[in-house]
């Protein structure tokens, strides 16, 4: 049997008297493009904080590439890419010296780390910036800078949470083709965003969150299956979207309640 790239088996994790994720079990399996989507607060971040040693659980265990995965698991997190929902810069360096940095960390040497540099800055479109500080980068630049770090050191498995936020539609054309290479060279990407046409269109297999727990995981054709199969007055065969899908696992309770209107707008 196949070793799952990701795997997780009951996890959770506390604030307090908050609980922001509760056991969660999934399996991702090598070279997936798996979406994790939820809306707002249903907990997304946190489980790929917890995914890439941000966070430590409260309970339960994370395997990747079949190994434990915690705080001290070092060579397994150089396997391992991350675009961070806040990105995480070092805003006084340049572009250059920070992916210089990053691929030093991953273990590179100096030469590669060279001159994977020089090619990620070329296919970011950023190469003509390279004397300008990071944190005078546009919103959109770091979002670039943040994924060429991600995959500097040429991860096994990818970790992107909204990578595609604030980056226009070119460079977002580019992104997208430069991750289905990746997958198409055996990587694992594990994406979490709120735009479901990018899902719909790159992902192979989809979970989704809600108040912190899982409450749809599969490949896509088996939600639409499985969601068809529930829908009053859905025809058979019919191709549902994946907006539909999620509406149907996540929003009934909301399409239940008359819509709130606004008095001076309505």
């Amino acid at each position: 049997m196949e070793t799952a790239a990701i795997q997780t088996h009951g996890l959770t994790r506390r604030f307090g008297a908050l609980t922001a994720v509760e056991d969660v079990t999934l399996s991702v399996a090598p070279g997936q493009f798996f979406g994790f989507l939820g809306p707002n607060g249903a907990g997304k971040s946190t489980t790929i904080k917890m995914l890439t040693g941000l966070l430590e659980p409260s309970a339960g265990s994370i395997e990747i590439l079949g190994q434990p995965f915690g705080a001290g698991a070092l060579e397994l997190k150089r396997q391992i890419g991350v675009v961070p929902e806040g990105m995480a810069l070092m805003g006084r360096l340049t572009a250059p010296e920070y992916l210089r940095f990053v691929g030093r960390m991953y273990g590179l040497d100096k030469a590669t780390t060279n001159q994977r540099t020089d090619e990620l800055l070329e296919f970011m479109q950023l190469a003509d910036e390279s004397r300008k500080l990071v944190t005078d980068f546009s919103h959109g630049m770091q979002k670039k800078l943040a994924m060429a770090a991600a995959v500097i050191h040429g991860p096994k498995v990818l970790f992107l949470d909204e990578p595609f936020e604030g980056v226009d539609a070119i460079a977002a054309g580019m992104l997208k083709t430069m991750l289905q290479g990746m997958i198409n060279r055996g990587a694992t990407i594990f994406l979490t965003t709120h735009v479901l046409e990018i899902v719909e269109r790159l992902c192979s297999h989809v979970a989704i969150i809600s108040q912190g727990r899982l409450v749809a995981n599969g490949s896509l054709e088996e939600l639409r299956a499985g969601v068809a199969s529930t829908l009053p007055g859905a025809e058979q065969g019919q191709r549902l979207t994946l907006e539909e899908i999620f509406l149907a696992i996540v929003g009934a309770d909301v399409q239940q309640e008359p819509a709130q209107e606004l008095t001076w707008l309505a």
